[in-house]
């Protein structure tokens, strides 16, 4: 049985496996990491021999680290990385290309229906009335969109706001405000089966759901990177950042905003954002526009969508989707009993 786990921004890490009365058997691994000492595989393999099929992705790893003489580094890839790959050989860890993908690419929406779109959706995948999706969102007004634990007060003068014409919502993830105006941003969902990312922690789930985008614009001439926790970045500043939420029945919704085009005299006067932070952004107030996606590409924003989602089709395959009529019924109910609804968007005041 044969398993490949690509570390986010790390190696290859390949595992062929046998399984005899429910043990693991003629282990190897393989990839294109560094280890020192040479040896240290050897430990490696000592450990996984014998151990049961059937262990937790906690207790495979605390068996390989155990086994690990002192001293010995694991260079692009960690005990964790070997578990995932030995899990995957199983059968017990998923892939991208286990699931049957639908991409959405829909009409512009409000932000109080785009963030009700979310929670419906993710439940729907997680009942299993629909397939995993992958989401492209249309903005239809200027927005500001702010993470669940934020301070209104703190993050938004909602005076200059409303005089710029700009909605202010809040989402259900975590995470910091988002400025976005239609056409300016590039911003998409994942409803993804708990199971893809079941033996990741926190952590490592956002770079791997990521990972597709980041290849997405490199092959566009991006200088993207991803930059922990959460935030997709370049030489030029911040690209985008990306947020998470569980929901019960098994399923992750993992969105993220990209700067096609941002106005940031306007963010900034609309937003309560502190020089320090935006230091660690990488913008300056200097700034009048934030555009590493169109700077560096030259495209047009539909077309660097185009090129994205055919980036993770070629990947992880996908096929066209669309929003169902009673879906679309439960987003608009949802947008107007919670996201519309001034003590939800208050409740941090």
């Amino acid at each position: 049985m044969h398993g490949e786990y690509k570390v986010p921004g790390g190696k290859l890490v390949i595992a062929d496996v046998e399984q005899v009365d429910g043990k693991l058997a003629d282990v190897r691994i393989s990839g294109d990491f560094f280890l020192e000492p040479a040896e240290a595989l050897d430990d490696i393999l000592a450990a996984l021999n014998g151990l049961p099929a059937d262990l937790s992705p906690a207790e495979t790893t605390a068996a390989i680290t155990a086994g690990l003489r002192p001293g010995t580094q694991l260079v692009g890839f960690t005990a964790a990385d070997i578990t995932t790959a030995v899990r995957r050989a199983l059968g017990l860890s998923k892939t991208w290309r286990d699931f049957d993908w639908q991409i959405i690419d829909g009409a512009p929406e409000s932000p109080a229906m785009h963030l009700a779109l979310d929670e419906v959706l993710a439940r729907e995948v997680a009942a299993g009335r629909r397939a995993p999706t992958l989401r492209f969102w249309q903005w239809d007004r200027p927005a500001i969109i702010i993470g669940n634990f934020q301070s209104l007060s703190n993050e938004v003068d909602l005076e200059a706001a409303q005089s710029h014409g700009i909605q202010t919502v809040r989402r259900v993830t975590g995470g910091g405000a988002m400025f976005v105006e239609p056409g300016s941003a590039i911003t998409y969902s994942l409803y993804a089966p708990e199971s893809l990312v079941a033996d990741m922690d926190f952590a490592a789930s956002y770079a791997f759901l990521d990972m597709w985008v980041i290849k997405a614009l490199n092959e566009l001439g991006v200088d993207a990177v991803y930059k922990p926790l959460n935030d997709i970045a370049s030489s030029k500043g911040k690209i985008g950042g990306a947020a998470q939420k569980r929901f019960a029945g098994g399923v992750v919704l993992h969105h993220a905003t990209m700067s096609y085009d941002v106005d940031v005299n306007k963010m900034f006067q609309v937003l309560r954002i502190g020089r320090e932070k935006l230091s660690d952004k990488g913008i300056t107030s200097a700034q009048k526009r934030v555009d590493p996606v169109r700077s560096q590409t030259g495209l047009p924003r539909d077309e660097v969508i185009t090129r994205m989602k055919a980036t993770f089709t070629d990947l992880n395959g996908g096929s066209t989707g669309a929003i169902t009529a009673d879906e679309r019924r439960a987003a608009e109910a949802l947008a107007s009993s919670k996201f519309e609804d001034p003590q939800w968007l208050r409740h941090v005041p």
